[in-house]
C-alpha cells in the first residue's frame, strides 16, 4: 500500500504544481492519473500549444510548461501511479482515507486533492461487437509499456498523432505490424505521414486506408482481428495485440459516485479553502465549481496554494506559517 500525506487525483498542471505547495509545507504526494504520463491534457493533447496567460512567460509552449512543474516539485519527491483511476475511496475512522484503483493499487492518504481538470480522460472505443471480450486479454487503449510489444504482431487503428507516433516507434519492436485508417488522409503531423507511408512503401509495416476493424477472434485472448475495407472487401490479420488510439474524451468518471456535491460535471467547494462537502477532500482546478470560477490554469495555481494550507492545517491541528521562498528557499525533504 503507497502511504502519502496528500492523494492528488490529477496530475494536470495543478497538480503538479500543488506539490511544489505542498513540498514547502513538508507534505508528501502521491498522484494519480489514467493517462500514461504526467500533464493532463497539455501534454495528451496540444503539447505545442503555446500558452500566454502564466506569469512570468510572455508564452510557454504547453508541454514545456508541464516539464518546467516538474522540475520544479522534483526537490519534494513527488511519486505517481499513471494509467490507472481511482475507483473507489473509503474514509475511515481517524479522518484519513484508503483510495483503490481499477487496478486495484491501494493508497492511503490523509487528505485528497481532485485536480482532475475536466475529469477522467477514457478512451475513445470503437464500435465492435466483441471489443470488450478482448480488454485487457489483447485489445489496449494506450501504450505505458511499448517492451510489451516486442516481438508481437501488432494492428495499431487511428488516424491522428498519437497512432501515428506509436505506428512509428512500434514499428522497429513489433515483429509485424499493421495500421488501419478509416479515411485516406490523415489527422497528424505531416511529416509523420510522410514518414508512416514510407515504412508501408518499404514493406516495413502494412498500411491498410479507407478500412476498418470490424470484427475480434481468438479463444480468450486475441488472435486474430478482420479489416473491412470500403469496398465491403476483408481480410483476416494475425493479432496478439489491437491497439484502438481513437483519442481521449472526459468523463466525471467515478468521482460522481464518492457523495460529493456536484453540479454540471463540476465539484461545488467553499473557496475559503477549496474544501468539499467531505472532509479531507479538495477540489482545485477546472473541476471544481463556485461563484465567479474562472477556468485558468493559473487561477488553480491560486487555489492549490490555499488548499495546501489547509490541509496543513487540518493534518497537524495547527495553523501553518506562511514562509516566503524569497527568504527561506525550497528546501528539499
Amino acid at each position: 500500500m503507497i502511504e502519502t500525506d496528500i492523494c492528488i487525483i490529477g496530475a494536470g498542471p495543478v497538480g503538479l504544481f500543488t506539490v511544489f505547495e505542498a513540498g514547502l509545507l513538508k507534505l508528501r504526494c502521491h498522484l494519480v492519473d489514467y493517462l500514461p504520463q504526467p500533464g493532463g491534457q497539455l501534454s495528451e493533447i496540444y503539447p505545442k500549444k503555446p500558452i500566454y496567460d502564466i506569469p512570468g512567460f510572455p508564452t510557454v509552449d504547453a508541454q514545456e510548461l508541464v516539464d518546467n512543474l516538474l522540475e520544479q516539485g522534483k526537490p519534494f519527491n513527488p511519486t505517481f501511479t499513471l494509467g490507472e483511476r481511482i475507483e473507489t475511496i473509503n474514509k475511515l475512522e481517524d479522518g484519513s482515507f484508503e483510495l483503490f484503483t481499477h487496478l486495484d493499487t491501494k493508497i492511503h492518504a490523509k487528505v485528497i486533492c481532485i485536480a482532475g481538470g475536466l475529469g477522467v480522460f477514457e478512451p475513445r472505443k470503437p464500435a465492435i461487437e466483441n471489443l470488450a471480450a478482448y480488454e485487457k486479454n489483447g485489445v489496449e487503449y494506450m501504450v505505458l509499456d511499448p517492451e510489451k510489444f516486442r516481438n508481437k504482431k501488432i494492428v495499431i487503428a487511428g488516424g491522428g498523432d498519437s497512432a501515428l507516433d506509436w505506428t512509428l516507434f512500434l514499428a522497429d519492436v513489433a515483429a509485424e505490424l499493421t495500421m488501419v485508417h478509416r479515411g485516406e488522409t490523415f489527422r497528424g503531423a505531416p511529416d509523420s505521414v510522410d514518414k508512416v507511408k514510407q515504412l508501408a512503401a518499404e514493406g516495413k509495416i502494412n498500411l491498410a486506408l479507407s478500412s476498418n476493424i470490424t470484427h475480434l477472434h481468438g479463444d480468450g485472448k486475441l488472435e486474430k482481428v478482420t479489416i473491412t475495407h470500403n469496398d465491403t472487401s476483408t481480410k483476416e490479420v494475425e493479432a496478439d495485440n489491437y491497439l484502438a488510439l481513437f483519442g481521449l474524451s472526459p468523463k466525471l468518471g467515478p468521482i460522481a459516485n464518492w457523495g460529493l456535491n456536484i453540479e454540471k460535471n463540476a465539484i461545488n467547494v467553499d473557496t475559503r479553502d477549496y474544501s468539499t462537502n467531505i472532509k479531507g477532500i479538495y477540489a482545485i482546478g477546472d473541476i471544481n465549481n463556485y461563484e465567479g470560477k474562472l477556468k485558468l490554469i493559473l487561477c488553480g495555481f491560486h487555489e492549490a496554494a490555499i488548499m495546501c494550507h489547509s490541509a496543513a492545517e487540518l493534518i497537524s491541528g495547527k495553523k501553518p506559517t506562511l514562509k516566503y521562498t524569497t527568504v527561506n528557499g525550497v528546501n528539499s525533504f
